[in-house]
């Protein structure tokens, strides 16, 4: 660990008689008073513990408010204190307001709720003003993850968790991008960069939609349904049996001398109907395809 991740480490610890802090905060963010057990000061696994209860509560912004107000959100976890303020509401949105209804608007899943937490820490090394006024945060999901490198260093996240909250941070734009015009090939490749982030990625992507205008959400959030439901049309596709088995292309053109080209592709999509017309049986031997079209010559004089 080098001198900088020492010092943060000394930092967010050494502040921490914030047992009363973190108790007001989670009776803030869940309406009812618990008693709480946490070391005092706390070890770096009670300040986890202790955000891991925040933020599944039902009002996770309220205890997050409680903790910047206290301080104790600045000696902690100081990366998401510089959010506070950040933000003029005339050139770009209050990062901080939005970050806490990010928060409140995911669903109360530890990881989707720590990658909200920390998905736009990155803005504030990366903030940019052009001459033109226009504000820019170039690269801050990269720039965020490697910043929760360093609160994980800190902090004793379980490896999938830790995992999990960095693709989070790192892709959490991603859904935005999709258009309809995406082809099946580029939604798998979505869905297996993801892997299984997936629903976190999406339920992270809706939540982080949080424009004053009405008519915006609206579209973002069609936007990311989207996405979801061309998801489920191509693995709902993939999960079906194969028409025709791999090869069969090959096997055609050296078989009846086809070249490749649209000949060959109305010929595959003549058998693919008979499959489903029941005709032929899916994904059987090559044999049973060349015998077939050997018995019915239309159907090669046709494609």
């Amino acid at each position: 660990m080098n001198t900088a991740d020492s010092e943060d480490g000394r930092r967010a610890l050494s502040s921490l008689a914030a047992h009363e802090e973190f108790t007001a905060a989670l009776e803030a963010s869940t309406g009812t008073a618990r008693p709480i057990s946490f070391g005092n000061p706390m070890s770096p696994s009670d300040v986890l513990e202790g955000y891991h209860r925040l933020l599944l509560s039902p009002r996770p912004d309220r205890g997050l408010a409680v903790l910047a107000r206290t301080g104790v959100l600045a000696s902690t976890l100081p990366e998401v204190a510089a959010l506070i303020g950040f933000g003029d509401a005339v050139r770009h949105k209050d990062v901080w307001a939005h970050t806490l209804q990010v928060v409140r608007q995911t669903p109360a899943r530890s990881g989707c709720r720590f990658g909200a937490l920390f998905h736009d820490i990155g803005k504030v090394p990366t903030r940019r003003f052009a001459d033109n006024g226009e504000v820019t945060f170039l690269g801050h999901p990269e720039v965020g993850a490697r910043m929760f490198d360093r609160i994980a260093r800190r902090l004793p996240f379980p490896e999938p968790a830790k995992e999990r909250i960095r693709f989070l941070i790192a892709a959490h734009l991603r859904a935005s991008a999709w258009q309809p015009d995406w082809t099946d090939a580029a939604v798998r490749r979505f869905i297996r960069d993801a892997g299984p982030h997936l629903r976190d990625l999406l339920d992270l992507a809706r939540a982080d939609i949080t424009s004053k205008y009405d008519d915006r959400v609206r579209r973002g959030l069609r936007q990311i349904n989207g996405l979801a439901v061309r998801i489920r049309e191509v693995r709902a596709m993939d999960g079906k049996p194969r028409a025709l088995p791999p090869g069969l292309g090959d096997t055609l053109m050296r078989e009846f001398h086809i070249p490749p080209g649209p000949r060959l592709g109305r010929l595959m999509r003549t058998l693919c109907a008979e499959v489903e017309a029941g005709t032929l049986v899916p994904g059987a031997d090559h044999r049973v395809y060349t015998d077939h079209l050997t018995r019915h010559p239309s159907l090669l004089a046709d494609a």
